[in-house]
C-alpha cells in the first residue's frame, strides 16, 4: 500500500513538473512571437529607410568619365549603402518609362537630361537630420565638381514618422503582453510550489535554514527555464517553417545575429523569470507559520 502511493506520489510530482515546463515554454513562446515581430519591423523599417534615394547632379564641365571616377570615391563613404551611375540615356527611360521613345522624339533627339549619380543612405543617416548631413557633405568635398543634391524630404519624414508611431503602437501590445505572459509564469511556479508547501516547512522545522532549502528549488527553476527556451524556440521554428511553407507569399528569414538574440534572450527571460518567481513563491512558504499551510 504505501509502495503505491510512492508511485503515486511520484507520478504527481513528474506531471507536475513536465505541465509546469509545458506552461511557461507556451508563455515563452508568446514572448518569442513578441520578439520576432520586434525584429522582424526593425528588418522592415531598415529596409524602407535603405530605399530611399537621392540624386548628385554636376556641373556641365564634367563627363561621364569624371562623374564614374566622383561614383568611386563615394562607395566606401559609411553614410551610403549603394551608389550607382545614372547616365543620360537611362536618365530618360526612368523619367519617361513606356513612353521614353516619344520624348526623345519630341525633343527631335537632343537628350536634355545630364548624367548623375544616385544614393540611398544607411539606415543610420536615413532622417532629416541625416540627409542633410551627407547634402553638406557633399557639397563641401565635392564643391568644384557637384551642382546640385536633391532628395524628397516629405519622403523621408513619412517613413520615420510612419514608422516611429507604428513602434510606438507595436511595443505598447508587446510591453502588456510580456506583462501578461511573465504573471501568467510566475502564477504556474506559484501553484507548483504550493502542492510542495509541505516539504518545504518540513525540511525548515528538522533545522535546514533558508539557504538550504531554496538551492534545490533555484537549481530546478534554471533547469525549468533551459528546458522551456528550448521547447517554446522549437515551437516557434516549427510555426516559422509552416508558414514559409504553407504560404507562398510569406516568407519569415532571420540573419545569424537576429536568430543568436532570439536564443539569447528567451534562454535568459526563461531562466530569468523561473528563478525570480520561484524566489518570491519559497519566500512567502519560508515565512508562512505551519497552520497557514493548511
Amino acid at each position: 500500500m504505501s509502495n503505491t502511493a510512492e508511485q503515486f506520489n511520484k507520478k504527481g510530482i513528474r506531471t507536475s513538473y513536465v505541465s509546469t515546463i509545458i506552461g511557461i515554454s507556451l508563455v515563452l513562446f508568446m514572448i518569442g512571437l513578441v520578439l520576432s515581430g520586434v525584429f522582424g519591423l526593425n528588418n522592415i523599417q531598415t529596409q524602407a529607410k535603405e530605399n530611399l534615394q537621392g540624386d548628385i547632379f554636376f556641373k556641365s564641365t564634367l563627363n561621364d568619365a569624371d562623374i564614374k571616377q566622383v561614383e568611386q570615391s563615394l562607395k566606401p563613404w559609411k553614410e551610403f549603402n549603394k551608389v550607382w551611375f545614372v547616365s543620360s540615356e537611362r536618365a530618360v527611360q526612368e523619367f519617361g518609362g513606356e513612353g521614353s521613345d516619344e520624348i526623345k522624339q519630341l525633343l527631335a533627339g537632343e537628350n536634355p537630361l545630364p548624367p548623375s549619380l544616385c544614393f540611398s543612405p544607411k539606415a543610420k543617416f536615413a532622417n532629416k537630420e541625416g540627409m542633410k548631413f551627407i547634402k553638406a557633405k557633399l557639397l563641401k568635398f565635392y564643391k568644384n565638381e557637384i551642382d546640385e543634391v536633391n532628395y524628397d524630404e516629405a519622403s523621408v519624414n513619412r517613413v520615420n514618422l510612419g514608422f516611429k508611431q507604428f513602434v510606438i503602437l507595436f511595443l505598447s501590445v508587446a510591453a502588456l503582453l510580456i506583462i501578461i505572459a511573465v504573471a501568467m509564469i510566475n502564477n504556474t511556479i506559484r501553484m507548483s510550489l504550493y502542492a510542495k508547501r509541505f516539504t518545504i516547512k518540513t525540511m525548515q522545522l528538522v533545522g535546514a535554514t533558508s539557504r538550504h532549502i531554496r538551492k534545490p528549488f533555484l537549481m530546478q527553476a534554471i533547469i525549468q527555464g533551459v528546458f522551456s527556451a528550448i521547447l517554446a524556440l522549437g515551437f516557434l521554428m516549427s510555426v516559422f517553417f509552416a508558414l514559409n511553407n504553407v504560404i507562398e507569399t510569406f516568407e519569415i528569414s532571420f540573419t545569424i545575429e537576429m536568430l543568436l538574440l532570439l536564443i539569447g534572450s528567451l534562454l535568459l527571460l526563461g531562466i530569468f523569470i523561473t528563478l525570480v518567481s520561484t524566489w518570491f513563491a519559497l519566500n512567502k512558504y519560508l515565512r508562512m507559520k505551519l497552520d497557514d499551510l493548511y
